[in-house]
C-alpha cells in the first residue's frame, strides 16, 4: 500500500454539500455584511483560496469564526438533505480492507460529518479532527500523525481545495486532489498536488492498488 494513513477532507471531497454551503453563505451575507456569490461569478471564484476568497467576498478575518459557526449550525438543521458522493462507501471499505488507517480533518463539525457518513463508514474511520478553522488544518493534520504514530512520509491528505494542499505541505505530508469539489483539479495540480483523482473509485485504485 502506497500510504498507511489516508486522511480525508469532508465537504466537497466525501460529501456532496458544496451547492448547499454556497446557498448558506448567501443566506448569511446580508446579516454579516459580505458579498453574495453570484451564480455567474461562482466559476471564477472556484480556484480562489484562503485570503483571496475572503477578500473577494469582503469577509474580514475576525468575522470568519462566527460565520462558520452559523454555517455548521444551519447544516445540522438540514443534515438529512446532504449525501455522500456515489462510491464513497465502497472506496472507504476498499482502503480499510487493504490495510490503510483512515481519518477525517474537516472544517465542519464532528457531528455533521459523522451523520453524513453514516454509522458503517464512521466505524471505518479511526480519527476525526473537525471544527477546524479555515487556516488551522495543518496543526490538526500533525495531531492525527501524533495520535496514529504513522510517519508523515506514509500519509496523504485527500481534499478538494488549494488550501487543503497548503495544509498538507505545512504538515509535511502528501496531498491528493479530487476533481469534483471546490477547486479545479488542474489548479491544484499546478499548486503541487502529489496525486490527482478524477473519480471516487480512483482513490482506492491508486492508493490501495486494487
Amino acid at each position: 500500500m502506497k500510504y498507511r494513513l489516508v486522511i480525508f477532507d469532508s465537504d466537497g471531497t466525501l460529501a456532496d454539500s458544496l451547492p448547499y454551503l454556497g446557498a448558506l453563505l448567501n443566506q448569511l451575507a446580508e446579516r454579516h455584511g459580505f458579498k453574495k456569490i453570484d451564480p455567474q461569478e461562482a466559476e471564477r471564484l472556484r480556484d480562489f483560496h484562503g485570503h483571496e476568497l475572503l477578500r473577494a467576498l469582503g469577509i474580514p478575518l475576525w468575522k470568519l469564526p462566527r460565520i462558520m459557526s452559523e454555517v455548521r449550525a444551519l447544516m445540522a438543521e438540514h443534515i438529512n438533505e446532504f449525501s455522500l458522493f456515489p462510491g464513497v462507501d465502497l472506496m472507504l471499505r476498499r482502503l480499510a480492507s487493504g490495510g490503510a488507517r483512515l481519518a477525517v480533518v474537516s472544517s465542519n463539525s464532528t457531528e455533521n460529518v459523522q451523520r453524513i457518513l453514516g454509522p458503517a463508514n464512521v466505524a471505518l474511520i479511526g480519527h476525526f479532527a473537525c471544527g477546524v478553522s479555515m487556516f488551522g488544518k495543518a496543526s490538526r493534520l500533525r495531531g492525527v500523525l501524533r495520535a496514529t504514530k504513522i510517519a508523515a512520509a506514509e500519509t496523504i491528505y485527500v481534499g478538494d481545495e488549494i488550501r487543503d494542499g497548503d495544509a498538507a505541505r505545512k504538515a509535511g505530508i502528501a496531498f491528493g486532489a479530487v476533481g469534483w469539489g471546490q477547486c479545479r483539479l488542474e489548479a491544484m495540480r499546478a499548486h503541487g498536488a502529489d496525486e490527482g483523482f478524477t473519480t471516487v473509485s480512483e482513490i482506492a485504485e491508486k492508493l490501495a492498488g486494487s
